[in-house]
């Protein structure tokens, strides 16, 4: 969900406005999503890059997180939307981690549509702690490296259970993945898209959607 802060800075208003016009996105893309019957909607909400922004920002985006959850939670309880998270949330403090994991609690039997957010997540990281674990199993004899396969890395990913990604989509017109689901996303097909993040709704996702249903998934073979 790229482009918020280039939104802003076109109108010249400040970095928190576009975030909070990234924030109606969000709403307009799952409404989309559930109308159109997508069984997973993943966001990447924080990246563990973007602590490397200013403090101000950070703490916005963190408020700004925290307003969604209380405002939308509701809504999303109502649509049978089970929220899941993935990344390390923890690291936003307990009132915010408390509040989220409220609502994954208050969601957990929906199954309407699974709504993924990246919270603090960086798929290196994520490698990382897969490999450590799976390490640490065959230290103590649990696991003989000749098991470790490709599924079970699967079962380690924060990822773990649901289908695979069939289709990545980035906003703003920046072709690249910046850290964002590596492993899950090896046969995923790509969107690259040159909407900003906050001008994205409903329209921009079934275009992306039909895109995508007119592509052909060889998987590599033939």
């Amino acid at each position: 969900m790229d482009g918020n802060g280039r939104w802003a800075s076109k109108r010249g208003l400040p970095r928190s406005a576009g975030h909070r016009a990234g924030a109606e996105a969000v709403r307009r893309t799952l409404r989309a999503a559930v109308e159109e019957g997508v069984e997973v909607l993943t966001l990447y909400a924080f990246s563990s890059e973007n602590w490397r922004r200013s403090e101000e920002e950070v703490s916005d985006l963190k408020g700004l997180l925290l307003y969604y959850v209380e405002r939308e939670l509701d809504t999303i309880a109502s649509e049978g939307v089970k929220l899941r998270l993935i990344g390390d949330p923890a690291a936003f403090g307990p009132n915010l981690a408390t509040k989220l994991e409220t609502a994954v609690e208050r969601t957990k039997d929906n199954d309407n549509l699974t709504l993924v957010v990246a919270l603090n997540y960086g798929s290196r990281a994520e490698l990382v702690e897969v490999a450590r674990r799976l390490a640490e199993k065959a230290a103590k004899g649990e696991l003989r490296a000749e098991q470790i396969d490709e599924r079970l890395i699967d079962e380690e990913m924060h990822t773990a259970g649901l289908p695979p990604l069939d289709l990545l989509i980035r906003t703003s017109g920046e072709v690249r993945l910046s850290n964002f689901l590596l492993w899950q996303a090896a046969y995923s097909e790509l969107l690259f898209v040159e909407t900003l993040w906050p001008d994205f709704d409903g329209s921009d996702f079934r275009q992306a959607l039909a895109e995508f249903a007119r592509r052909q998934r060889r998987f590599g073979g033939r």
